[in-house]
């Protein structure tokens, strides 16, 4: 093949999506079937098929069960804020944002003890099978599934003292910064890892979404010292929000 001709299924793609883009074939209209496709393009049934499924994968199309394949809408992308690390006290970066935004958030959590898997291990700079406290949480805006967080904390540092649950005691839902200067550790850095990886089926089944498309993955690891004292990581929807930061120019 010849540099920069584009295989045949790839082409159709091409034409279907710019379709889409262009309103011509608008938010759940049925995409035209396989028969269409070969008879108006000229091409096989094995081409009009892989372009239907290369839309599906870029996430342009979905299929319903029994009815065909239809046209995703696509709204824009909300975005969720990163400020980075500020030493300071008080709610936790989401209901700040929330409170500043007068957005309607919620979030469900729940705690339990587990052992530390050998990467958790690895990220907190434990032993595979210390116990950790792991905390999972559904964020939601507006009623709309948003933001899936877990995150992990040996218990060598909180078991046994207030701050053990992160989202009850005296301090619960301060975030670390605060829990953890209840114990006379002085958080000063955070680490954001920020990547992407197409959704779990449990993540997407949660998020609204579907199995396969493209999730944000961000990392994060809260530092004493050199001593990690929580890690957690936050998986957002990629096609319905965006990550963006506010970082402190020093």
């Amino acid at each position: 093949m010849p540099f920069g001709e584009q295989p045949a299924y790839l082409r159709v793609a091409d034409d279907l999506r710019g379709k889409i883009l262009a309103g011509e074939l608008a938010p759940h209209t049925r995409l035209p079937s396989q028969a269409k496709i070969r008879q108006e393009y000229g091409v096989s049934d094995t081409v009009a098929l892989e372009a239907r499924k290369v839309l599906m994968a870029e996430g342009f199309v979905e299929g319903r069960s029994g009815s065909g394949t239809y046209v995703r809408e696509r709204p824009e992308p909300k975005l969720i804020a990163r400020s980075g690390y500020r030493p300071s006290y008080g709610p936790t970066p989401f209901r700040q944002e929330q409170a500043d935004e007068g957005c309607k958030g919620t979030w469900e959590s729940v705690s339990v003890q587990e052992v530390a898997s050998p990467a958790v291990a690895a990220r907190l700079r434990i032993q595979p099978g210390d116990k950790v406290m792991s905390t999972r949480y559904l964020f939601r805006a507006e009623g709309e599934p948003m933001m899936l967080s877990t995150s992990w904390e040996p218990l060598a540092l909180t078991g046994r003292t207030p701050v053990m649950l992160p989202e009850e005691g005296p301090l619960g839902g301060r975030g670390v910064v605060e829990r953890m200067a209840a114990l006379d550790l002085v958080v000063d850095h955070v680490v954001e890892e920020v990547g992407a990886r197409p959704g779990l089926a449990a993540e997407t089944a949660e998020l609204g979404g579907v199995p396969g498309h493209i999730v944000v993955v961000v990392r994060r690891t809260f530092f004493t010292g050199d001593r990690p004292v929580e890690t957690a990581d936050l998986v957002v929807p990629a096609d319905r929000y965006q990550v963006t930061y506010h970082l402190p120019v020093k």
